[in-house]
């Protein structure tokens, strides 16, 4: 196929590590992969991220660099027999150069373990380089064996000032891309684009050749894609969004409110209204993390384990896989027992130390590790909880001058109710002496 014939993703793939938008983290100046690729000492490798993020790029740069010979390997077309034939060609070039082929095996989960089997002995002799690439997570679809063989790489979705630079580039490329063709993109229609991309390079590409195409059937003129024209190539209207104006408040404010009132449709609504519109998935998933905490509280102490999974599975999986997540920890967020309690004691507890400053320590739950510390007092008269039964007993843990402050009051919801009836069996206690017993 003809270079112009090629899809503008594949003919804008990177050709020098110069030229690479993004994954600073792993082949960046001073990373592994860099210094290996700069030295020729190269590893068997599984690039882990969602698509579009680099994971064959990297692979064939790591070829070009070493200058190894290179064999890509798809695991939705080809099996084992295939593979017999790669090993041949492997050996034939074993022979003739004294380097190891690069083997680049996309969507290796796909392969089952046997088949993954198959490629162990060879990676073992240095026969093979392994590059694999997979969108899914390797501790599950890759084969132990295989794993302890290989590193394991993460890649994460592009960062919108990245796939703007790609998609100006490919406006600019006289060779590879469309500079020849003099075409412009309104700022909106940049957005828009980067918008529906969900941090994929390819998809951002493919949609921008597509509108490039739609404006030069249309236009006989200088070749202009405004927001209209995207939306009329693609079939995907924009939606009205400022992410840094009011109506990214206005939306952040309507979902944590949904939420707080408990109604799971308007926050499933209110989610993917920002998600759609190009919202940041992390500032969505750190907003969940603090509600879980301000809004739940203890009442059901899983909430923040679920809005943390959300973030989670964002950073491991990316789109479009984890907006699933993210509509999940929405629900269960919800729907689950509120309480502000913690909120509300936290604000008490700091509006305590500002106004009687930092006070000392009581002397019988200080720490003595030294003999002058124990003649001084330092925990003299501790009592240690877990010599009593139900390891508790009545003992003074505040300062002398707040002690009997309250700052955390439970609610009569959710977990927080069991907690509400340990606070009143220890008061209850604490009347009777300090007589203790299994709360």
């Amino acid at each position: 196929m003809k270079p112009a014939q090629k899809p503008l993703a594949d003919r804008m793939r990177p050709k020098r590590l110069e030229d690479l938008i993004g994954q600073e983290h792993v082949i960046g100046p001073g990373t592994v992969l860099f210094k290996a690729l700069q030295s020729g000492r190269l590893f068997s490798v599984i690039f882990w991220g969602p698509p579009g993020s680099g994971k064959t790029t990297l692979a064939r740069l790591m070829a070009q660099y070493s200058q190894n010979p290179f064999q890509s390997f798809s695991a939705v077309t080809s099996g084992v027999k295939e593979l017999r034939e790669v090993i041949k060609g492997a050996e034939k070039a074993y022979a003739l150069s004294g380097k190891p082929t690069i083997l680049f095996v996309d969507e290796i989960h796909r392969f089952n373990k046997a088949q993954q089997d198959a490629f162990l002995p060879h990676v073992e002799t240095g026969l093979l380089i392994l590059v694999g690439a997979t969108t899914q997570n390797p501790s599950f679809e890759v084969i132990p064996p295989l794993l302890s063989r290989a590193r394991v790489m993460v890649l994460r979705p592009l960062e919108r000032d990245g796939l703007r630079k790609i998609l100006e580039r490919a406006l600019t490329d006289e060779e590879a891309g469309l500079g020849r063709e003099g075409i412009d993109v309104a700022p909106d229609a940049m957005e828009h684009l980067i918008n529906l991309s969900s941090g994929d390079a390819r998809v951002a590409l493919t949609h921008l050749e597509i509108a490039a195409d739609y404006v030069s059937e249309n236009q006989e003129k200088k070749k202009k894609i405004d927001l209209k024209s995207v939306e009329e190539a693609l079939s995907r209207k924009a939606l009205a969004y400022d992410k840094d104006g009011e109506e990214h408040y206005n939306l952040i404010s309507a979902f944590h409110k949904s939420l707080r009132g408990g109604d799971a449709q308007a926050g499933l609504y209110w989610l993917y209204r920002m998600l759609m519109a190009g919202e940041d998935p992390l500032f969505i998933c750190r907003r969940m993390i603090r509600f879980a905490s301000e809004d739940i509280g203890l009442a059901d102490p899983q909430a923040l384990l679920v809005a943390l999974g959300a973030f989670d599975a964002w950073e491991k999986v990316g789109p479009p896989e984890a907006e699933l997540a993210l509509a999940e920890a929405a629900t269960y967020l919800a729907m689950a027992p509120k309480s502000n309690a913690l909120y509300v004691a936290e604000k008490a507890v700091k509006g305590e130390i500002e106004s009687s400053g930092a006070q000392p320590v009581p002397l019988h739950i200080r720490n003595a590790p030294t003999k002058l510390m124990k003649e001084l007092g330092y925990a003299r008269g501790y009592l240690y909880p877990h010599n009593y039964p139900g390891a508790w007993v009545e003992q003074e843990y505040l300062p002398e001058r707040i002690r009997g402050k309250i700052f955390y009051r439970p609610t009569n919801r959710g977990f927080e109710e069991e907690i509400t009836k340990k606070v009143k069996d220890r008061k209850a206690k604490e009347k009777k002496g300090g007589e203790s017993h299994e709360p």
